[in-house]
């Protein structure tokens, strides 16, 4: 069977041509997708940067929206080719839902790491107390966060579990008030306790004289009359400051002959 010179052109105008230039337009949809997805890309992550986002946020959200505008261009570039995409992007769909309920609780932390990054209640370096532990923020990522415990212990902790509970910062506020109760005898001098707490704290440089140090008789408890000790400090000062008030008041105390009750049970025989 010959072939003529017109089913050549046929071929060659309904075949050839036709697809030839379907697949140089795709593969120019494509390049120029890619180009215009990179583009938005960039731009996004600028105005995220001016905004003062964390740079791990900002880098997984690039990457998402370069992803997804890839994924389109994949799709459009596809359909110019012929190829039915109406079948391919409820395939995409599909898998994306399932995806999603396999990984319900790793989206969970993820979007409470966006939050947690985007709306800052802590940041690292941090002193915090989160889902029940205490310690000092080293790294906020997507997905966990990592704490130091004062022992030396290193916690990852989920961010679900962080941002679904209370947050704790003791490192929010520059300063911080100790609050402490000394007991002394009901045959003791009140007077006397009382100008001994204030001079020991008059005389410590790291407890603020603004707002003054509160001294305090709080409670006229079963064995003992109750005083409330707080000072303010700075944060870094807390714990120093707490220790070395119970080790000096407690040495004054001794040294004046004020006693601290301690509870004691009298028992009585019937011979």
């Amino acid at each position: 069977m010959e072939i003529s010179e017109e089913m050549i052109n046929n071929i060659f105008t309904n075949y050839v041509l036709v697809y030839g230039l379907n697949l140089v337009f795709a593969i120019a949809i494509f390049i120029i997708g890619k180009w215009i997805a990179n583009i938005i890309t960039k731009v996004v992550e600028k105005l995220l940067t001016k905004g003062k986002v964390d740079q791990v946020l900002i880098d997984f959200i690039g990457g998402m929206i370069k992803s997804i505008l890839v994924l389109f261009v994949i799709i459009a570039s596809l359909g110019q080719l012929g190829v039915d995409t109406t079948s391919l992007v409820a395939l995409i769909g599909a898998a994306g839902l399932a995806i999603g309920l396999s990984l319900q609780s790793s989206l969970q932390n993820f979007a409470s790491g966006v939050m947690l990054i985007m709306f800052r209640p802590f940041t690292a370096g941090d002193f915090v107390e989160v889902a029940g532990i205490s310690g000092v923020v080293e790294k906020i990522s997507i997905f966990n966060t990592v704490m130091r415990t004062g022992d030396n212990k290193e916690m990852i902790v989920p961010n679900g579990a962080i941002y679904g509970g209370v947050i704790t910062n003791f490192s929010a506020k520059e300063t911080r008030r100790v609050d402490m109760v000394f007991g002394i005898g009901y045959d003791d001098d009140i007077k006397l306790a009382k100008n001994i707490m204030l001079d020991i704290m008059s005389k410590d440089d790291r407890i603020l004289a603004d707002p003054a140090p509160l001294v305090a008789v709080s409670e006229l408890a079963d064995s003992s009359v109750n005083f409330v000790v707080r000072p303010w400090v700075k944060s870094a000062d807390y714990w120093s400051v707490m220790f070395d008030l119970n080790e000096n008041i407690k040495l004054a105390f001794d040294e004046a002959s004020i006693s601290i009750p301690y509870p004691q049970m009298d028992i009585h025989m019937n011979k």
